[in-house]
């Protein structure tokens, strides 16, 4: 599957940066995107999902507006917002796939509905505190859900990731870019467990995500002094962002002046299309609204 790291192309000079979201934000803004509410409304996220290539985007961009910006959407994005976050726990009940995801998304949000309820009146809040209250429930009653949801296991004949050879299965392991998969689908074989403890694989995804000061700021080693890659990639997690990537992800074309996704693309009218396009993780997303 063909991925983007939005990470390494919007890498660039922090001034310069803003002065870009600015410049989106502004024309944004004489197109109908005033608010994150507006925007959020406006894209249709709610087919997003079930496109496999940019449910983590979205279910990202839902995480980040639970952390900090929930009381900045109307009522209309709020109820819109709990809409498409009721499709996507449905989806993962039914299918279940990315459950640690949405569970991850569900602790924030469950987090911020209760210091809000606890709050009240320390923050405006749009709608009846019951409504709120009831909001909090539907998570938590989400999360028993998920937490009671159990892996049933397929019967088929086919070829299945035992009947793979063991090369095969290592480029497997290299391809993720995510430690805790890494740490998943170890556990679905003994081959498996004894790869995707591979110091070099480990390796390899610090210098993907991580840089050699960071690497020195939290250096781990063994009793024989080797470096334990493993270990060391999930303290500097805790520390440093990872880069994200997704199957695809919205683009802002400075020509047209519209958010589309990659995958999709659209028809600029620009002599150079590929120039115009710039593109916006959840994070510059939501950016694009706060200045």
């Amino acid at each position: 599957m063909k991925k983007y790291s939005v990470m390494k192309s919007m890498n660039m000079h922090p001034k310069k940066g803003k002065r870009t979201i600015l410049e989106m934000t502004q024309i944004l803004s004489r197109h109908g995107y005033c608010t994150l509410g507006e925007a959020f409304n406006r894209l249709d996220f709610s087919s997003a999902i079930q496109d496999i290539r940019r449910f983590n985007y979205v279910v990202r961009l839902l995480q980040l507006i639970a952390k900090s910006q929930l009381t900045s959407l109307s009522g209309v994005a709020q109820k819109n917002y709990f809409n498409i976050l009721d499709k996507i726990v449905q989806k993962v009940l039914g299918d279940h796939q990315n459950p640690r995801l949405i569970k991850d998304l569900l602790q924030d949000l469950s987090s911020t509905l209760c210091i809000l309820i606890r709050g009240v009146g320390k923050s405006v809040l749009v709608g009846n505190i019951n409504i709120w209250i009831c909001r909090l429930e539907t998570v938590l009653r989400w999360q028993q859900q998920l937490q009671n949801l159990q892996m049933t296991e397929q019967v088929d004949s086919g070829l299945t990731l035992s009947d793979l050879p063991v090369h095969m299965l290592s480029n497997i392991l290299y391809r993720l870019s995510d430690g805790w998969d890494i740490v998943t689908l170890g556990q679905v074989t003994p081959t498996l467990s004894a790869l995707s403890e591979d110091r070099q694989l480990w390796k390899k995804l610090c210098q993907y995500h991580f840089g050699e000061k960071q690497f020195c700021r939290h250096l781990i080693l063994s009793e024989k002094g080797h470096v334990e890659w493993k270990l060391m990639y999930f303290a500097l997690q805790k520390h440093y962002p990872t880069k994200e990537q997704y199957g695809d992800t919205l683009h802002f074309c400075r020509h047209c002046s519209i958010l589309f996704w990659k995958d999709s693309g659209h028809p600029c009218t620009a002599a150079d299309p590929d120039s115009c396009f710039t593109p916006v993780s959840p994070q510059h997303f939501i950016d694009l609204f706060k200045y």
